[in-house]
């Protein structure tokens, strides 16, 4: 089997890659990795009631030594960094160096949530009453589902699960059927992790491989308490309304629609550089990918020009090969959806530079394309919605706070950039009269988030927030304690209520 050195370096056997009916194929040309089993009604039900025992003992494990089980899996993972990397790359289409991102992200989100495991902090509240004392603390939650999708097969689950996992909670991950390889070779680590190591229980951490019809039957299992998903917002819109329905929580990420501003105090080569990234990176198919770009009329023309040499020189091919900066969308249907935007955008009347087909010289198969530039006076329909592919739609404005405006009139809030080095122009556009995002940045891009910050965003991109900062605390549940330390009664807020 072709990549099967890939597939072996990861401990991916033939056993695992014949052992059920959903195929898996590598964006890169097309051809089959395996066939990899799928987990029916049963199953799934089985593995949540082992989640949900597993929960019952792992909550009561000291955090720091639920961090001890996290601190070991990390250095597991960085022994196969490499190994992993070139998985990703495989199964997802990155390219090399983003693939090994990818897996740094596991490890940094690993080392987050080791040093989180002592720092699980609550509050003393002070009390009205005298003799008395009030708490805030933090206890775990329960079984916590994972659904991820494709562009991120491994690092969205890290997120979710390590924190989990040191808030004292058991998980049960359900990645896209379009790679579910990654998911099954990296928790294969996790699963050594747990064997070797004491006071683990059996079920901790599960996978759940399947559909549409997988992620329903957790969606709606009363027990499980949170659904972290990751998708589209047509998902999440599917998705919330059930797990309300049942009074579970959710913590949804879902469509980004980003976009970057670029004003005339701006260091035009670094914006450049910063937009090329962000808009062409993993195909434009991160949700943070810049969508949209106004740019001043003052320096519209240049930094359009810049663009256009840039893309012109982009090599685009096979992720696996060094130098390779561009690799393939995922299949065919990213692939059409593509260019039914650049349809779109034509025939509002839009210029369209790049968008084609590609058929690079040392591969055959695959939906490979030059990314594109849409270049239009004013934002049209199909620019307002998000298209996952490596389409940047260009406009120029006037007044700041019109490129502000501009870009807030989207219904999503993920990521947002400004370029410029006028400080007015930045602590506006991070204040509260500026970007409407969850995230924010000045002469940096909207992709490639590091874990140290809470990640999520606004709108219809769902309001949650995963990885750094207090995202921890989804993961939990807040408990308010008074504690009476007096030898009498006492109501809060004066209230009398004397009885003999």
């Amino acid at each position: 089997m072709k990549y099967r050195d890939i597939l072996e370096g990861v401990g991916l056997s033939l056993r695992d890659l014949s052992a059920g009916t959903l195929e898996v194929r590598t964006p890169i040309d097309g051809s089959l990795l395996g066939r990899v089993a799928v987990d029916d009604v049963a199953s799934i039900d089985s593995k949540v009631g082992a989640a949900r025992a597993a929960f019952l003992v792992w909550r009561a494990v000291p955090a720091p030594a639920r961090g001890e089980l996290v601190r070991r899996f990390a250095a597991l993972v960085r022994e196969n960094k490499t190994a992993l990397g070139r998985l990703v790359s495989l199964e997802a289409g990155k390219i090399t160096s983003e693939g090994l991102g990818e897996v740094q992200e596991v490890i940094d989100i690993c080392d987050f949530a080791v040093g989180l495991s002592r720092q699980l902090y609550g509050l003393t509240i002070a009390s009205e009453r005298p003799g008395h004392h009030m708490l805030e603390r933090w206890h775990p939650l329960g079984p916590v589902a994972v659904i991820t999708a494709f562009n991120f097969p491994m690092a969205v689950w890290a997120w979710n699960a390590m924190l989990a996992l040191v808030c004292g909670d058991s998980v049960v991950w359900k990645p896209s059927e379009k790679t579910p390889l990654s998911a099954l070779a990296l928790h294969r680590l996790l699963e050594q992790t747990m064997t070797s190591a004491e006071n683990v229980p059996a079920g901790l951490s599960q996978v759940v491989i399947g559909g549409r019809e997988t992620a329903e039957q957790l969606v709606e299992h009363r027990d499980i308490p949170l659904i972290s998903a990751t998708g589209s917002t047509a998902m999440g819109r599917a998705v919330g309304p059930r797990v309300a329905a049942r009074f579970g929580r959710t913590l949804l990420e879902l469509g980004g629609n980003n976009a970057a501003i670029v004003t005339p105090f701006a260091d035009l080569g670094l914006a450049t550089r910063a937009i090329v990234f962000a808009a062409v990176g993993t195909a434009g198919q991160r949700c943070t990918t810049l969508r949209r770009l106004f740019v001043h009329r003052d320096v519209y023309q240049d930094v359009l020009q810049r663009l256009k040499r840039a893309y012109a020189t982009l090599p685009v091919g096979d992720p696996l090969k060094s130098g390779t900066l561009v690799g393939p969308l995922i299949d065919g249907a990213g692939f059409d959806k593509m260019q039914a935007a650049l349809a779109a955008a034509r025939q509002a009347g839009a210029r369209v530079t790049g968008g084609e087909r590609y058929s690079p010289s040392e591969t055959t198969g695959g939906y490979y394309v030059k990314p594109a530039i849409v270049e239009l006076p004013s934002p049209i329909d199909i620019a307002n919605q998000e298209t996952f592919a490596p389409i940047l739609y260009a406009f120029p404005y006037q007044a700041f706070d019109e490129g502000v405006a501009l870009q807030n009139a989207v219904a999503q809030g993920l990521s947002s950039a400004v370029f410029t080095n006028n400080l007015l122009e930045a602590e506006t556009f991070l204040s509260v009269l500026g970007s409407d995002c969850g995230i924010a940045n000045v002469n940096a891009g909207p992709s490639g988030a590091e874990i140290g910050g809470a990640f999520g965003g606004e709108k219809e991109t769902g309001g949650g927030r995963e990885s750094g900062s207090d995202a921890w605390k989804a993961y939990m549940r807040r408990q308010t304690q008074t504690v009476n330390f007096s030898p009498s009664l006492q109501l809060a807020q004066g209230v009398r209520f004397d009885v003999e």
